[in-house]
């Protein structure tokens, strides 16, 4: 199944010559690669790769319990009810979506002659994502593989599939010049830029229906857009990429748990006993969801420098340059499900999120002996950093674009 990969063979000693300057930089990255992977493998001998099943079994038990909670309090009248009820389902997704993120790293399948256990792995994944969340586990990982790929990278007007789609806002949010400046002659993106920096959060509230709505057109084949968003999800070879990544009894599998998904909202919701207590319940839960799990994956990497497809660095320091830690108490780790040690994880992927805190410190001092920058903010400082870049951005674009 590689022969399609095949673009040619290797001929040793013939090559382009490199200037004196553009050897230092390949002898300084090799020097890099080979301390990560001595890193890396240090990490694989003190048994940070391997799986805590007790953690785990705390979490899937706490994930019943939230989900459980939210349907009691569901049911208790008046106010006090609608607003925990909201609180817990809204959690209940927020720590699913980050079980599932584990899950789709592998980091819950031990592995066997390099490779992770498929059907466990597969089955833990349709039923946080798909039946729990409401999100297609496939589309989901499709779109989050290129994002670990080429974090914070921009493909412009060229469609290139080296992009990030999770920095794909446009025409809602602008993270870079030339983002903002692909909506330059559009009078609605210029007006969203310019109150992207107020728009911010309000906009995490709703981006929860976004991902529905993609998970659905990408599980049903539904249009051929990429949903609210423009630009690199418009990419023909992505499309073609997309429609062999998702077939036949996995698609029919994947359509049923997101029907099953909404059937148990919708009971759940139902429980207020009216239908606008019911919505209310929806809604709300929708927002808190939204603010807490995607303020928290913003917070990972937007604000920070921004690449277009071919002036990206290499890749190890892009992953790290591109990437903010959100430093915090115990409750603020629990809140950021193992995101808060972004870099960490962008770095060794499939570690446990249970490691992370241990090798931590060792992947500080490793930055530091290669002379790179190590991001990390907290909370609230953090999201003041994002809300004030995407406030210089805005500026920068009417002081470039003036007029229509």
């Amino acid at each position: 199944w590689l022969d399609e990969f095949f673009i040619g063979e290797l001929v040793e000693g013939v090559g382009a010559k490199l200037s004196k300057g553009d050897k230092a930089r390949k002898l300084e990255q090799d020097k890099f690669i080979a301390a990560y992977r001595e890193l890396r493998g240090k990490f694989i001998a003190d048994g940070f790769f391997k799986l805590n099943y007790w953690y785990y079994a705390y979490k899937f038990a706490s994930q019943a319990a939230l989900v459980a909670l939210a349907a009691l309090a569901a049911r208790v009248p008046g106010p006090v009810g609608l607003v925990v009820g909201a609180t817990l389902l809204g959690l209940f997704w927020q720590q699913s979506g980050w079980l599932c993120h584990d899950i789709c790293h592998n980091q819950l399948c031990e592995m066997k002659d390099e490779r992770a256990a498929s059907f466990p792995n597969r089955a833990l994944g349709l039923i946080f994502g798909n039946l729990a969340q409401g999100f297609s586990v496939a589309w989901w990982k499709d779109k989050h593989n290129r994002h670990h790929a080429v974090p914070n990278v921009h493909a412009g007007e060229s469609g290139s599939l080296f992009a990030d789609p999770d920095i794909d806002t446009m025409p809602l949010l602008a993270w870079s010049d030339k983002m903002a400046a692909l909506g330059a002659k559009s009078k609605n993106a210029r007006f969203m830029i310019g109150i992207q920096k107020w728009s911010y959060l309000p906009l995490l509230c709703v981006a929860r229906f976004s991902w529905l709505q993609q998970g659905i057109q990408f599980a049903f084949n539904v249009g051929d857009d990429g949903g609210i968003f423009e630009n690199s999800l418009k990419s023909e070879e992505l499309a073609k990429v997309q429609e062999a990544f998702l077939t036949g009894d996995e698609r029919r599998l994947e359509q049923a748990l997101l029907v099953a998904h909404h059937a148990w909202v919708l009971a759940l919701v139902a429980q207020r006993g009216s239908l606008w207590g019911g919505l209310a319940l929806y809604f709300l839960a929708q927002a808190v969801c939204g603010l807490l799990l995607f303020g928290v994956t913003s917070l990972g990497h937007n604000g920070l420098p921004v690449y277009e497809a071919d002036e990206r660095p290499d890749y190890w320091k892009l992953q790290v340059t591109t990437t903010r830690n959100i430093s915090g108490n115990a409750f603020v780790h629990w809140l950021c499900g193992g995101l808060e040690y972004q870099v960490d994880h962008h770095l060794f992927p499939m570690m446990p999120r249970h490691s992370l805190p241990a090798a931590h410190e060792r992947i500080v001092a490793f930055c530091a002996e290669h002379k790179i920058k190590y991001n990390e903010a907290g909370l609230f400082d953090g999201t003041l950093d994002v809300i004030n870049h995407l406030d210089e951005i805005a500026h920068d674009f009417f002081k470039s674009f003036p007029n229509l």
